[in-house]
Formats: C-alpha cells, structure tokens, sequence
C-alpha cells in the first residue's frame, strides 16, 4: 500500500484545540484512567496474598511500595506517557497504528514487514484478552467491598457484578463522548479520594515516604531472588491500563491523556498507595482489604458507591480502545467488515461497535462466571497485558530507528532498559499460566488465527478471481459502438481488482443485453495511514468506450463514503450524477474446495466471508441504487 498520499485529518487528532482542552482532558479522565485508577482496590492484598509468600514487614511494605511507584514512573510515565504517546500515527494510537509506522518502513522488504504485521496482530490480539479480563476483574474488585458490610451478600457477588457489567455495555451505544462526558466528573471524585484518604493515613506515619527511595526499590528486588518473581506478577496488578491508555489515545488526543496523567492521576495513584502501606504498618490485619479500611465505618458505604463507579467506569478504556483496534484492523485487512456508528460530530475516532461490544460482554461474562472473583481473576491478568507491553517496545525501536531517526547508540540503549523491565514482568505473569493465565493467551490465540485466516483468504479469493478474470482493456478495446444498446445512465462497478472485467458487468449482459452509457469501474485503496485527504482522495483514468477507472484512496480511519468521494471527480471532469447512477456490486459466494491440513482454514474463511458486513452498508451507497449480483467462486 502506498504511503506517499499527504495524511490529513481532524485537528483534534493532533493537538487539541484550546476551547476543547478541558472538555477532552476531562473525558480523558473518565475513559482512559478508569482501568489504572483502580487498581488500589486490588493491587497491595495481592502483592501480599499467600500465593506471593511475602510477609508483612515494615522493610517489605516499604520495598515493595517502592517497586509500586518506581513502576509507575517508569513504565506508564517514561515508556508510554513520554515515549510512545509520540508515536502517533496521524493521531491514532495503540498497538496497530504503531504497527502500520513500523510496518510503513520495511515496504520494500516483503520478509521482514510481513514480521512486523504478524507482531503487531499477535500485539492486538491480546489486547482483546485483555479488553475482556478487565471489566471482570474491576467490578468484581469492587463489588467484594460487599462483604465488609454484610458477609451473607458474599454468594450473590457474582450476579451483582453480571448484572451491573451488562449494564455499562448497554450503554456503550451512547458513545464515548456522552459516557466520558457522565464518567469524567466521577473518576474526578474518585481520584481526589485516593489522594485525600492516602494522605491522611501518610500523615499517621510519614515513615512510609520512604518508599519514594529507588535504593529501597532495587534492595528489595535484590533481597528475595527468584522469589521476586511471584511478588512481581502481583506488582503487575498496579501498571493495568498503560496500554489502553495509548489505544485510546484517537478519541481524546496526547494533550489532554498527558494533562491529565501528570495533573490528577499519578498524584493521587502514589498518594493512595503509600496511604495503604501507612495503614498497613500501624494495622497490619487490614490486609484483608487494605483499601476499604482507609475509610472510617460510616463512610464505608459511600466509599462502597464511589468504588462501584469507578470499577464500571474502569472498563471504559479497554471497552472504547477495543472499539479503535477493531476498526484499524478492518481497514487493514485482518478482519471482515462490521457495523461502525460513529458517535460525536467533532471527533472521528469516538465509534461504537455493536458487534464489538456485544462479543466483549460474551467474553466478560464467560471470566466472571469461571473465576468468580478478583483474586482467581489476578491470576489470569496481566500476561496478555505484560505480552502487549513487550510487541510494544519492539515496535517502538523500529519507529525511533526508521521515522524519528533516533541513533542506534541512543535508541538500543533505551530499548533494552524497557525490554528487560517488560522480559521481567512477562516471566512474572507467565507462573500463573496454569491459574487462569491460559485464559486470554487462548482467547488471543483465536483471535490471531481469525484474523490470519481473514488476511490470507482475502489474498487467496482476489488471486481466484485474477485468473478467471477477463482482461478488462481487452475486453474495452473489443466493443463495438454499435454492438449493444447503451441505457442513458451511470453504472459504478465495484471492484477489487480493477484489471478484469467485473463480474457483475459480465452478468448484466448475460442477462440484460445491455451497457450504461457511462461506466465506472471503481477500487478503493485503504492506505496504511489513518487519515488521507480530499485533495488527494480521487484519481481518474479514461479507458474509452465510455468506461473510466476511477480509484478512491482512504485512511485506515476515514469513512469509506464512497457517493460523497465520486462526488469529487466532477471537479475532475468526470460528472457522476447522484440520483441517475446505478451500484452494481459483486458479491462472491466462497466455496472451499480441496482437502489437506489447511481445507478446515479454508472453510472458516468461508463462513466470515458470508457473515461479513455488507458492502453497500459499508461504503455508504443508497439502498435504491444498489443492484448486486452473486458469484461463485472456490478456493
């Protein structure tokens, strides 16, 4: 694909406009953070569950409280705050649209860029593992707060959750505009309660401020071995939310997630966390649930409320950055086209998905009924996270080396401080495998071999119909003026190969004897940019005879509007007028033919073929001016 066409998209996609800086820093707030912020009501009791080994020491608390915020400065500050938010492509973010710059430099090494794009698919799937773990884990975090203030409400925790997870996905339909809009405001309540509540617990014993020392940090990671291991898995707990804070970031922009981090979010994280190990180390048997008894027994029901928010609000991140990862992957080619409803007139990369969304609550529903709790589900979090951390540090040396232009001898360094801190928590994640890791690596799994079967049998079906294809200037050159009665309006022909006569020209002759006057045969380009302009969006040839090929060139994030693009071509010299212009589109009926390992890929391809969007939607043609004609066609 070609990537000298200019990229051009909504202001918004780059740096916020001004006017709209507190708007978007604040939804920012409510859908970005969610996930990370709240990992307080889980993280502490994890690092110092039975599973880890760890006793509750004071020189422990202070080790691992250091590691905890250490973490946080370098992993989500330094590597995705400072680093990886610049490696936008066009404003959109995560791990495809990293995939696609890094990709974009090996255009003319076929090996190698096929590396990248089975990285950046293996990346992408699980993130999807990870889009289903963290609803599950967030509100089930929460919803345990129940049996602090009456232990027989402990068996109905699991419908209590189901109920309210099902829920925040009905609601998805309003947008993200709308949700952030409703969300900010209580993520902002919930963060300034982290740090209020952290802070008078710090002020009982300013003690523990001395977990803001890296040397306590590396002392004790040094002092428990390979043990560290297991405590690390659980530290993990606390970084959840960095990667769905870059995917997220088309829908808000760099600006406001960076405002918002360095503003309100990072404060409030470090101050919640060193109040629980002050809590700790003047009560140590709070551990049962560290963070409900920062609060004193009267507040323990409003604490309950505002926790409950939070963890709903919490899967908005992955929920929406989900949604943005799904629709790259369409316009890239990995998956079969589905229903996108774009939700806000300002900015373009705030869509909801309702097959995304509904498959998303099956998987949601699926870990909850499984593990049924947060501490079954800690075991199963983090690998598909700390797996997408590390494709994305791979990545990212590949676009500091090819598109920044960042020095070997500065950008080697840099990634192998990142890869060994990545390496460290994968291994961490990995000895949970057999207690629910397997969970999103085989949902990953899946996914990476749906989205492979799409790619290679999209290749597999134009190769097809290349070879039986007629010639299409061939087939030009040989009409005779004379030869067939022309009807007096505009055919467009949908195409995917525009070398061959289309199929359903072929059968509007069969069976009508007849050629439009004017015929179109039309291809669209997705480019692996995310935005292409106006200016650059059509490209006209003449063929004679009355065809014309005309190709109209879109962004992996652009609305493939294919009636508004034609409208284009007038300016061009070639007028298409709306209401006499006829689609003929070709719809082929995929059969799977042959036998061998790779016939059963062959006829799952088939069926997502047949399950696929359909075009007309897609594209935006007009329901009255599509006629579409099946063709068979085996593979």
């Amino acid at each position: 694909m070609s990537d000298s066409l200019v990229s051009s998209g909504p202001a918004s996609h780059g740096r916020a406009p001004s006017r709209n800086l507190a708007a978007l820093t604040l939804g920012a707030i409510g859908v970005v953070y969610g996930d990370i912020g709240t990992s307080p009501l889980y993280t502490i009791k994890e690092i110092f569950s039975p599973a880890t080994g760890l006793t509750l020491t004071p020189a422990n608390l202070i080790g691992a409280l250091s590691v905890v915020f250490w973490s946080l400065m370098l992993v989500v500050t330094l590597k995705y705050v400072i680093l990886i938010l610049r490696a936008d492509n066009d404003g959109e973010g995560g791990i495809l649209a990293l995939t696609t710059l890094a990709a974009r430099s090996a255009r003319n090494l076929p090996r190698r860029r096929s590396l990248l794009l089975l990285l950046g698919i293996s990346g992408a799937t699980l993130f999807y593992g990870d889009s289903v773990i963290t609803p599950a884990i967030s509100v089930l975090g929460a919803m345990e707060g129940l049996e602090l203030l009456a232990p027989s409400l402990e068996p109905y925790v699991v419908y209590i959750s189901l109920a309210i997870l099902l829920g925040l996905f009905v609601i998805q339909r309003l947008g993200t505009h709308v949700v952030g809009k409703w969300f900010g405001p209580i993520i902002v309540l919930w963060f300034t309660t982290l740090g209020i509540t952290g802070l008078y617990q710090i002020l009982q014993q300013p003690a523990i401020l001395a977990a803001l020392n890296p040397r306590h940090a590396l002392t004790f990671l040094d002092s428990h071995g390979w043990h560290i291991l297991a405590i690390t898995g659980a530290i993990v707990l606390a970084l959840t939310g960095a990667e769905a804070l870059y995917a997220d970031m088309g829908h808000f922009g760099r600006r406001p997630i960076r405002l918002a981090w360095t503003g309100l979010v990072l404060p409030s994280l470090t101050l919640n966390y060193l109040g629980q190990g002050a809590l700790l180390m003047a009560r140590p048997e709070a551990i049962e649930n560290p963070f409900y008894r920062l609060f004193p027994e009267p507040l323990l029901v409003p604490a309950l409320i505002l926790a409950s928010l939070a963890a709903i609000i919490a899967s908005q991140a992955v929920i929406s950055g989900a949604y943005s990862m799904t629709k790259q992957a369409i316009q890239l080619g990995f998956l079969p086209r589905m229903e996108i409803r774009y939700t806000s007139a300002r900015e373009a990369g705030q869509i909801y998905m309702p097959s995304v969304n509904w498959a998303l609550l099956a998987g949601v529903i699926a870990a909850v009924l499984i593990f049924s709790s947060a501490s079954a589900l800690a075991g199963a979090y983090g690998i598909a996270v700390t797996l997408t951390m590390l494709i994305t540090t791979l990545l990212t040396y590949v676009v500091t080396r090819s598109c920044w232009r960042i020095p070997r001898l500065i950008a080697l360094p840099v990634t192998l401080f990142f890869l060994l801190i990545d390496l460290v928590l994968v291994t961490s994640c990995a000895l949970k495998f057999l207690e629910g890791g397997w969970f999103p690596l085989v949902m990953a799994a899946l996914l990476f071999l749906v989205m492979t079967t799409w790619a290679r049998g999209r290749r597999l079906l134009a190769d097809t119909v290349r070879k039986e294809g007629i010639d299409l200037q061939d087939f030009i050159d040989s009409l005779s003026p004379q030869g067939l009665q022309r009807c007096q309006r505009t055919a467009v022909y949908c195409v995917a190969n525009p070398d061959t006569v289309p199929q359903a020209l072929l059968h509007n002759l069969r069976h009508n004897e007849v050629l439009h006057q004017h015929n179109i045969i039309l291809t669209l380009v997705f480019h692996e940019i995310p935005w292409v302009g106006m200016d650059k969006r059509v490209e006209i040839r003449p063929l004679g005879h009355g065809f014309w090929r005309v190709t109209l060139h879109f962004g992996y994030m652009n609305t493939p509007n294919v009636p508004a693009a034609l409208s284009l071509a007038e300016s061009r010299g070639l007028r298409i007028p709306a209401f006499e212009t006829t689609y003929f589109l070709s719809r082929e009926n995929v059969v799977a033919g042959g036998h061998g390992p790779a016939s059963w890929r062959k006829q799952l391809f088939a069926v997502m073929s047949r399950n696929a969007g359909h075009i007309a939607e897609y594209f935006c043609l007009p329901d009255n001016s599509v006629i579409e004609l099946g063709t068979r066609v085996q593979i």
